[in-house]
């Protein structure tokens, strides 16, 4: 398949699962299961696909660092068992690892909590010319937080700040962080990777079952699937709030980790197609250096 003919194929693949106005978004209109007019039969194809989508990526990235004026940031959000570490692992795999940064946030540290929320996350910003890659993020802060609202009294904030309109406040200010961060060259790319309830129970009875996989479980992952309804409002109500054409989210169906990869695959190929990259020109003045550079190794002995 021609170039042109697989970024055509990434938009088409991506597009149903992009959300850049979230007014009418539903989380309910999404099905976790969905692959499209992929079936399971499919999936050596969808392997051929992701394969293709890798290559392509490689080549994007290598453009991306030789122009050096965007960076990429690529924010995973979901729930436990969703699969966010293998689909990074599976995408990102043929990227140069000197153009990519992978961040991985924690429970916020002493140090965290006695500064903004976005604080933390600014810190790890890619440079241009670089993807960055966030495994959770900020949007912890409109998640976890707001279903654990426990943990905002460990926040150092004003009590007056701390009312019912805290997170429309902080709606607001990812909003403009991220037009920010778009007016500043570093395009914001966000996945909710959708697994069901009943995928998620699986993988977990999986984790337990699989002496090699136990290291996965852990009892905190049970106590947070009791929260399930609770979290599927927060993701609801943060997508909606802070969708942009400048910053989109991608709500990925998780429950088939093959169809997941090749979206995220697509979407990303789709946004590095979208900026409009090209290998710097050579002025002529560097392009005589480079002609005398390449006689004066033929002429040597």
């Amino acid at each position: 398949m021609r170039r042109k003919e697989l970024i055509q194929r990434a938009r088409e693949l991506s597009k149903p699962f992009r959300v850049e106005k979230g007014e009418a978004f539903r989380l309910k209109h999404v099905d976790p299961g969905d692959t499209l007019e992929f079936s399971a039969e499919d999936k050596p194809r969808a392997k051929e696909a992701l394969a293709l989508g890798v290559e392509l990526l490689a080549d994007f990235q290598d453009l991306l660092y030789a122009q050096d004026r965007w960076a990429l940031l690529l924010i995973f959000q979901a729930m436990d068992a969703a699969g966010k570490d293998g689909t990074i692992k599976h995408v990102m795999s043929g990227v140069n690892p000197q153009g990519c940064q992978v961040s991985s946030f924690k429970a916020p540290s002493s140090v965290d909590l006695d500064h903004d929320f976005l604080w933390r996350s600014n810190q790890a910003l890619p440079e241009r010319g670089r993807i960055g890659i966030f495994n959770r993020s900020y949007y912890e802060e409109t998640l976890v937080v707001r279903v654990h609202p426990e943990l905002l009294e460990r926040q150092s904030l004003p009590s007056q700040l701390k009312g019912k309109d805290i997170w429309q406040h902080r709606f607001q200010d990812i909003r403009h962080y991220e037009r920010y961060l778009a007016r500043n060259g570093i395009a914001p790319l966000k996945f909710f990777l959708h697994v069901s309830k009943k995928e998620q129970k699986k993988r977990f009875l999986e984790r337990l079952e699989t002496p090699e996989k136990n290291w996965k479980f852990s009892a905190a992952d049970i106590r947070e699937r009791a929260h399930w309804d609770d979290y599927m409002e927060a993701y609801e109500d943060t997508i909606r709030h802070t969708a942009t054409p400048e910053a989109p989210w991608y709500v990925v169906p998780a429950d088939n980790k093959w169809f997941t990869r090749i979206v995220v695959a697509a979407a990303i190929i789709d946004a590095l197609d979208q900026l409009d990259l090209a290998y710097p020109v050579v002025s002529e003045e560097a392009r005589q250096r480079l002609q005398d550079a390449h006689q004066a190794l033929l002429a040597e002995n």
